[in-house]
C-alpha cells in the first residue's frame, strides 16, 4: 500500500482533534465512553466532508457508517463539535532535516511548553537508555531548560524493537525548579498517553549510522515544528569527518530469531516490518495435494 509519513502529515494538517482527552486535554477515556464513545465520535467526525467513507465495508459486516448511525454526543465538552474542535489540526507533525533525512515524528499537541516548538539548544547525548536512567539526575551533565536531550540506540534494531523510551525523563533538580518540559529527541517511540516536546522515530536510526549517531554533547539542534524541520547545526564537512570515524555498534543478536529480525526489519519510516513481508515479489502457493 502506497502510504507514507508524508500522508500522515497531510492528514494531520486537515483533520482536527475533537476529543479533549489527556495527555493533550483534560478528560479521561472513561469520560469519553460516557460522552458517547467511539460511535458518537465517528458520527461527529463524519460531519467533515471527506473525513470518513461511511459506505466502505466493515469487518463486522455491513458498512462502517452503520456503526455510528444514530449515535449521539452526550457531553460536547469531551467530544467537541466539528465547528468548535479541541484543535484545528491533528497535532502530529512529520519532520525532515539533516538529523532525520527519512523523517521523524512529534506529537506537538502534547507539548507542555509551546515555545519549545521552535527552539535551538545544546545537546546532551546519552548512548543507551541504561546510561540515561543512571545519569539523568547527575548535575555533571549540566542539563538546563535550554538543553536538547538526545537518546540514541533505541530504534528498531538498536533498541532492539524500538521500545517506548521516547518520553525521556527530566532531571529531578529541574523538576524541583519548575521545569516541566524539554526538547527530547530519540530514535525510540513512546506511549500514546505520554506527553512533552518529544521528537521520535528518527530515521535512519543511530544503530545503522543515521545522523543521530554523529551528534555530540554541546552540538546545537534546532526544532521548528511549523517548518517541519529538525536540524543539527553542524557543518557538513564536520559531519563527514565524524562519519568517517564512526564505528558500527555490535549487533544485539548473533543467532536465532533475533538475528533474523535485526537483519530484515525495516526502519521506522517504513513501519518496522520485515522486508520479506512486503507485497512485491513472487510468492507461489504450493499445491496442497
Amino acid at each position: 500500500v502506497g502510504f507514507t509519513l508524508d500522508d500522515f502529515d497531510a492528514i494531520s494538517r486537515e483533520v482536527p482533534v475533537l476529543a479533549d482527552l489527556r495527555p493533550s486535554g483534560r478528560f479521561l477515556m472513561e469520560d469519553f465512553y460516557y460522552a458517547g464513545g467511539l460511535q458518537a465520535f465517528l458520527a461527529e467526525l463524519a460531519r467533515i466532508p471527506g473525513a470518513l467513507h461511511p459506505d466502505r465495508p466493515s469487518a463486522a459486516g455491513g458498512t462502517v457508517g452503520e456503526h455510528w448511525s444514530g449515535a449521539t454526543v452526550h457531553r460536547p465538552e469531551v467530544i467537541r463539535p466539528v465547528t468548535e474542535p479541541f484543535s484545528a489540526d491533528g497535532g502530529i507533525a512529520v519532520l525532515r532535516g539533516n538529523l532525520c533525512p527519512d523523517g521523524a515524528v512529534i506529537k506537538y499537541i502534547a507539548s507542555q511548553k509551546p515555545s519549545l516548538l521552535k527552539h535551538t539548544g545544546p545537546a546532551v547525548v546519552f548512548d543507551s537508555y541504561a546510561e540515561l536512567r543512571a545519569g539523568i539526575d547527575d548535575p555533571v551533565h549540566a542539563v538546563t531548560a535550554e538543553t536538547v536531550l538526545v537518546l540514541r540506540g533505541a530504534g528498531p534494531i538498536g533498541g532492539p524493537g524500538m521500545p517506548e523510551y521516547g518520553m525521556l525523563p527530566i532531571p529531578k533538580y529541574l523538576l524541583e525548579a519548575g521545569v516541566t518540559d524539554l526538547v527530547r529527541i530519540s530514535d525510540a517511540r513512546m506511549s500514546g498517553t505520554s506527553y512533552g516536546t518529544c521528537v521520535l522515530h528518527l530515521a535512519p536510526e543511530s544503530h545503522v549510522g543515521g545522523p543521530l549517531a554523529l551528534v555530540r554533547t554541546g552540538d546545537l539542534i534546532t526544532l521548528d515544528v511549523a517548518a517541519r524541520a529538525l536540524t543539527l547545526e553542524v557543518a557538513h564537512e564536520e559531519l563527514e569527518r565524524r562519519r568517517a570515524a564512526w564505528q558500527p555498534p555490535r549487533p544485539p543478536f548473533e543467532r536465532g530469531y533475533g538475528a533474523l529480525y535485526q537483519s530484515r526489519v525495516t526502519q521506522a519510516d517504513q513501519g518496522c516490518d520485515f522486508d520479506f513481508l512486503a507485497r512485491a515479489g513472487h510468492n507461489p502457493l504450493p499445491d496442497p495435494h
